[in-house]
Parts: C-alpha cells; sequence; structure tokens
C-alpha cells in the first residue's frame, strides 16, 4: 500500500470507522492481540504494547521492555513492533474493529485525538500515583494530553525538529559554527554553502521533506508570523503561511539552494545537503550515520519564534479488562521513573519528558560530552501545541504536506496552493467540529 493510500485508510478508520461500520460500546472487553509469553514470564498478567519503533529506537524499547520485565514478578510486557506510527494507528482501528485491542499503543502527535474523540482511550487520572502523574511529567509536553482536567496519554517519544547542520562545510564556507539565527540568515549563507562540493556538485543549503514537512512548517508558519488555524478556524491561505511558503519556493525555484528530498536526514548523513530540520528523535541516528561533526540548533526563527512538538505519546486502550488496565499501568510508571526516562533520551535523542531525568548523572555527563543532546531540551521552551486543525482534521497533515509538494516540484506559487488547501481543510474541520466543540472547548 502506497504511503499517501496508507494514510487516508488511516484516516477513514480512525474516523468513520470507529464512529459506525460495527464498532464497539465503550464499555465492551476484548481480547488481546495474538502472542507467545517464554516460560520463565509464565503466569503473569501479559500486556501487549504496540510500538512503532524499528532500528536504534526499536532495540532501545526492547531492552526498557526487557528490564520492566526483569525488574518485578507479576506482569509480563511483550512489545509488538507495528510499523510506522500511522500504521500502529490503523491497526489499533482496525483491531477494535475486530473487537480485540493491544493494551497499550504509542499513539502520534497527530493520531492520538481521533482515538480520544471516539472514546477507544482509557482516561489515565485514576492510576496516576506520586511517581507517576502530573507532576513528574515535562509540564508542556504532558499538558498535550489533558482535555478538560482528564489524561489521556502520558508522553513518551516526544520531540521537536532541531536543526542539524554539517560542520566541516560550515567551516569550509567560512561561516560560523552554528546554526542560523533567522531564515533570511540561512538564505544569505546559501551562496557561500555552494562554493562547497560534495559528490561532484555544489553543496545545496537544505532539504525539504517530501512526507510529513507540514510538521517542519508548522513551526516555520508561525515563525513567519502565520497559523494553520485559529481553532478549527482555517488561517493557512493568510499572509504568514504564505510568507513561509514563498521563502520556501524562492528557496528551491529562484535560488537553487534547495530541494524536496524523499529522505533529507539521508542526504544529509551523506554530505549532499548542509542543514536540515529533523526530530530531535533522530539524533543518534543522524549522528551515527554521518562521516563528518554534525552540530545542532534552534530552528531558526523569522519574526517570531515557535516550533511544534511531535513524536509519540503511550495510550491505554479502553476496551481492555481491568486486570490488563492495572497491570499496563504499572508499566506506564516505570518508564515514568527518572533513571528510565534518561536512559530513554541517552539511547534515543528523544526529550527527558520527566523532569528529574535531566539531573540523572548519566544524562549529565553525555550533555557535557556531547551538546547537541542539550540544545535540543533547551529549545523546548520555544516550542508550542499544534494548531488544531492539524491535529484534529482528518488527513489534514495529508492536504497540507501534499500542497507543499506541489510548491517544491511544481514552483506553484503559496498563495494559490494554500487557498486551494485551505477550502479542503475547511471541510475537514467540518467533519470533526460538533466532537471537537463537544469534547475539547
Amino acid at each position: 500500500m502506497s504511503m499517501l493510500n496508507r494514510r487516508v485508510f488511516l484516516g477513514l478508520a480512525a474516523g468513520a470507522t470507529l464512529a459506525g461500520c460495527g464498532y464497539r460500546s465503550v464499555d465492551a472487553e476484548y481480547s488481546q492481540p495474538a502472542g507467545v509469553v517464554p516460560k520463565q514470564y509464565a503466569n503473569r498478567v501479559r500486556v501487549v504494547f504496540w510500538s512503532p519503533y524499528g532500528g536504534v529506537n526499536g532495540k532501545a524499547v526492547d531492552k526498557l521492555v526487557a528490564k520492566f520485565n526483569d525488574s518485578q514478578q507479576d506482569v509480563y510486557v511483550e512489545v509488538q513492533f507495528q510499523g510506522s506510527y500511522d500504521d500502529v494507528a490503523q491497526k489499533v482501528a482496525a483491531a477494535l474493529v475486530a473487537k480485540q485491542a493491544p493494551d497499550l499503543a504509542v499513539l502520534s502527535d497527530v493520531t492520538w485525538e481521533r482515538f480520544f474523540l471516539n472514546d477507544a482511550l482509557e482516561p489515565l487520572n485514576g492510576y496516576f500515583t506520586d511517581g507517576f502523574g502530573p507532576a513528574v511529567y515535562q509540564e508542556k509536553l504532558f499538558g498535550e494530553y489533558v482535555v478538560k482536567g482528564q489524561s489521556w496519554c502520558v508522553p513518551f517519544a516526544r520531540s521537536t525538529p532541531i536543526m542539524y547542520y554539517n560542520r566541516e562545510a560550515f567551516a569550509k564556507a567560512g561561516l560560523p559554527d552554528r546554526a542560523p539565527r533567522t531564515w533570511s540568515e540561512l538564505r544569505s549563507w546559501g551562496p557561500e554553502l555552494a562554493k562547497v562540493q560534495s559528490g561532484g556538485r555544489s553543496l545545496r543549503t537544505i532539504a525539504f521533506a517530501k512526507i510529513d514537512g507540514d510538521w517542519q512548517f508548522q513551526g516555520n508558519v508561525w515563525q513567519f508570523g502565520g497559523a494553520y488555524s485559529k481553532g478549527l478556524d482555517v488561517t493557512i491561505d493568510q499572509d504568514g503561511a504564505v510568507a513561509a511558503g514563498e521563502w520556501q519556493r524562492s528557496m528551491v525555484h529562484d535560488k537553487g539552494l534547495a530541494y524536496m528530498a524523499s529522505s533529507p536526514s539521508t542526504d544529509f548523513a551523506n554530505g549532499l545537503v548542509a542543514v536540515i530540520q529533523e526530530s530531535t528523535g533522530g539524533m543518534k541516528t543522524i549522528t551515527g550515520k554521518a562521516k563528518f561533526d554534525v552540530g545542532a540548533g534552534f530552528i531558526p526563527s523569522e519574526v517570531a519564534s515557535g516550533l511544534a512538538t511531535g513524536g509519540g505519546g503511550i495510550g491505554m486502550l479502553r476496551n481492555i479488562s481491568g486486570e490488563r488496565k492495572t497491570a499496563a499501568a504499572t508499566f506506564l510508571q516505570f518508564l515514568a521513573r527518572p533513571e528510565n526516562s534518561a536512559w530513554w533520551t541517552k539511547e534515543t535523542g528523544y526529550l527527558p519528558v520527566v523532569n528529574a531525568a535531566r539531573d540523572n548523572p548519566d544524562l549529565k555527563k553525555l550533555i557535557a560530552e556531547k551538546p547537541n543532546y542539550g540544545v535540543a531540551i533547551e529549545q523546548l521552551k520555544n516550542a508550542r501545541q499544534q494548531d488544531a486543525i492539524r491535529l484534529y482534521g482528518r488527513n489534514a497533515n495529508v492536504v497540507i504536506y501534499t500542497g507543499l509538494q506541489q510548491i517544491y516540484a511544481d514552483n506553484a506559487q503559496p498563495k494559490q496552493v494554500f487557498a486551494s488547501v485551505a477550502r479542503r481543510l475547511d471541510a475537514i474541520g467540518e467533519e470533526v467540529r460538533r466532537q471537537y466543540e463537544e469534547k475539547v472547548l
């Protein structure tokens, strides 16, 4: 299934399918997905945890789960890799329709809301303890899952975009050893970077993501003084967003300093592009693959600052037994321990979601030795919750990044592109407006 078709299916599954087509009673109790419990963990309560993490991050998840399983004798957590964030959400939606449910699932910044609107998530306030609850977590990240005083997920693999830059290329170009402070400054550096040869051609300044670039662009729109929406009222066709799109269009088509990439992080690691704005959660992978010294800095501002949070939180499914819920909460409490949160940050680059994790000696040592990790944490002060249309609008993200693809590939004018995008987003917003106003406002 293509990426676009999979996302369209996700929207249907998490929207229309959950609302109808035989969807369950809120209090129905569903079976678990199939799996095997190793003999050494027999006679425990089994918890199925669906994860989107592979590679380096997947190995880290496996180690955390193994540590939990060996730390006590009552609960066995079985982590089941399901693919991407979108794959996880698609499969959770399909499982619920089939009257089956994992106990815990990592849900992305733009998928958990749809399960919340359709009453598929267990409210978590009743499971909080002194070591697991609002006071434990970083306030901004925890607060994004709170609706009308009730928590619906807890932060886990949370991130923001960060600017990675090729320190060696910057040195060759005679540029300062830092990220640009504004987008205008980055554009002014482009001609100097173009004098640097890489792979037999001039180094490009920046690569824009073909898929999911709407996440990074959310912050870019704020930085140029705009917004995707005010509530569900769409504003992407107004001045700030259009200015952000025009800056990117000009960099690609007028200046020849930028391009659209299927994987900006891969191109960056291969030395084809000088800077990228990419997730802090890719810190270890990106720096590990690059054959040059990688620097990191804040995402530039322009007329304002601000960047989007992203990544995954962990939700508990409502249609599981009380015994499974209690067992699942035990695992969430384990992840909330400062030493485990700090270890996860060290292994991946995701933000430390537990406040006390920042005082962990091992994490402090890592930041002292590799300051890029500290930059990611410090930049969180500029983060803000995304505009509602992207969070609650079904497939709104696809509509936005498809519009960006037109700008990058076809030299389409942002004002016209975003006028068309706005019309589609208006319709998407109307689909969920009643639920949004009833359950969120």
